[in-house]
């Protein structure tokens, strides 16, 4: 059952992210790019360069990315049928975790979730040079918890720089 867990828990949450990069590639593919004017092009290069950086090397390879393996791993050694059942929402630290974690993953959430709503307000191209960045950051990503995973399985949970935040 915790083999299960593990690969529920890790699966889930790259198919959610894979969903939201099919989902926001549609409106890169509205962009004209032969209508963007230069200025336009520099702020999508910055951008694209800013979210790799921020989003995919800050956010999820230094933060999201190894704590949901090492939680998975967590699950797959500690396996409860709920925990189980739930493991995405295991995983990201919505259950079972310290309050900490789980007020820090909610009020990631609900600002990740207020920034779609206001992007989603924006006209092309802008909207499109936003998305260009987002999914390029989603995509880093997907690609740091594979990363993770590869790395758990070759040296171990003590080599992964992130903590299960399970209560004690």
């Amino acid at each position: 059952m915790g083999v299960i867990g593990f690969i529920w828990g890790i699966g889930g949450i790259i198919m959610l992210l894979g969903f939201a990069i099919s989902r926001l590639s549609g409106m890169i593919f509205e962009l004209d790019q032969a209508a963007l004017s230069l200025w336009q092009w520099a702020i999508l290069l910055f951008w694209l360069i800013y979210m790799v950086w921020a989003e995919g090397y800050k956010g999820f390879y230094k933060a999201f990315a190894p704590r949901v393996v090492v939680r998975a791993n967590y699950l797959a050694a500690n396996p409860r049928l709920l925990h189980v059942l739930l493991a995405p929402l295991f995983c990201m630290g919505y259950i079972h975790a310290t309050a900490k974690r789980r007020m820090v993953s909610i009020a990631l959430t609900t600002m990740i979730i207020c920034f779609v709503l206001m992007v989603r307000l924006l006209p092309q191209p802008w909207r499109g040079i936003v998305d260009v960045g987002v999914v390029a950051g989603l995509g880093v990503g997907v690609l740091s918890i594979l990363f993770f995973v590869f790395k758990l399985r070759q040296s171990g949970a003590a080599s992964l720089p992130a903590s299960p935040d399970v209560p004690v």
